[in-house]
């Protein structure tokens, strides 16, 4: 763990405060999150939008069996790798957390996760199937970028515009509703849990201390199983699943298939994992300012 992760005076933590830990993969937040449920107690709560899928344990970096013996784990791997999930969905799992039992250490990477939980979050209608099938056809034979021409302005100046996940959501709800993602986000309802009500820390890296970290750690998954999971998978995968959008996932899958050499597979995830944690740092700075930040290097 970094030394400022390790100098971090959990004592300022009161032991009945929930706790949330928000920062780029591969930065420590599982650690810290650990230290503190060992120490004053508490359960760990998943805010991670790929670590609730089953299948790719070693991929997303879930909890092993030796995480698991020091807290109970909650939120983890238990929604089917074919399934969909929204941060709808996950509001509505994390709910209780909030109201009994051992209080929440709630750790994870999925910055939406965590300002629609402190924030609020708008009612939005799901998107039909068939307009998802519009947009997916879209995306494959024009690219992302096709739908962000066309959604309304206030919607767009809002968005993370390199996200293509982003992006298509944004352009199914103006395409089923008529009205523009910031218009639904105005009409947005008081947050489950107001940062007033909780300890709030922000992880921010040093990005070459990270991207050093990316790298050994990618390697260490290939030695963990990585691989193993990959030609598990491999048979019933479908890149259009949510699940798939784990990092890596795609490339181990094109080389358990014969497609690319494990070198390109190795390299290709890294600089996927590295691209992610930027967009990651780049939703710390612009909608977590107001939490306590932990810088590490």
């Amino acid at each position: 763990m970094p030394d400022a992760l390790n100098s971090f005076d959990i004592s300022t933590i009161a032991k009945d405060e929930p706790v949330l830990i928000a920062g780029p993969t591969a930065s420590g937040k599982s650690a810290l999150a650990l230290r503190i449920a060992e120490s004053q107690g508490g359960i760990v709560v998943n805010a991670d939008a790929l670590q609730v899928f089953a299948g790719w344990r070693v991929l997303t970096a879930r909890p092993d069996d030796a995480d698991l013996s020091i807290a109970p784990h909650h939120l983890y791997g238990h929604v089917p790798l074919e399934a969909d999930y929204s941060v709808g969905h996950w509001l509505r799992e994390v709910t209780p957390f909030l109201s009994h039992g051992p209080r929440p250490i709630i750790v994870g990477g999925t910055g939406l996760y965590f300002t629609a939980l402190t924030e609020g979050l708008a009612e939005i209608p799901a998107t039909p199937p068939e307009i998802r099938a519009e947009a997916d056809a879209r995306v494959a034979a024009e690219g992302f970028e096709a739908l962000l021409a066309e959604l309304d302005s206030r919607s767009a100046s809002r968005l993370d515009q390199q996200n293509p996940m982003r992006v298509q959501r944004a352009w199914e709800v103006l395409r089923a509703t008529g009205r523009g993602i910031a218009e639904w986000q105005d009409d947005t309802p008081p947050p489950l849990l107001p940062l007033a009500n909780c300890k709030a820390i922000a992880l921010m890296p040093d990005r070459d201390w990270l991207n050093h970290r990316i790298e050994k750690r990618f390697d260490l998954m290939l030695k963990q199983g990585a691989l193993d999971e990959a030609r598990d998978i491999a048979p019933i995968w479908r890149p259009e699943w949510q699940s798939s959008k784990a990092i890596g996932a795609k490339e181990l899958i094109t080389y358990v298939n014969g497609g690319i050499p494990l070198e390109t597979a190795r390299n290709e995830a890294v600089i996927a994992t590295r691209q992610y944690a930027k967009r990651q740092r780049s939703w710390l700075r612009s909608k977590m300012s107001n939490w306590l930040r932990l810088d590490l290097d």
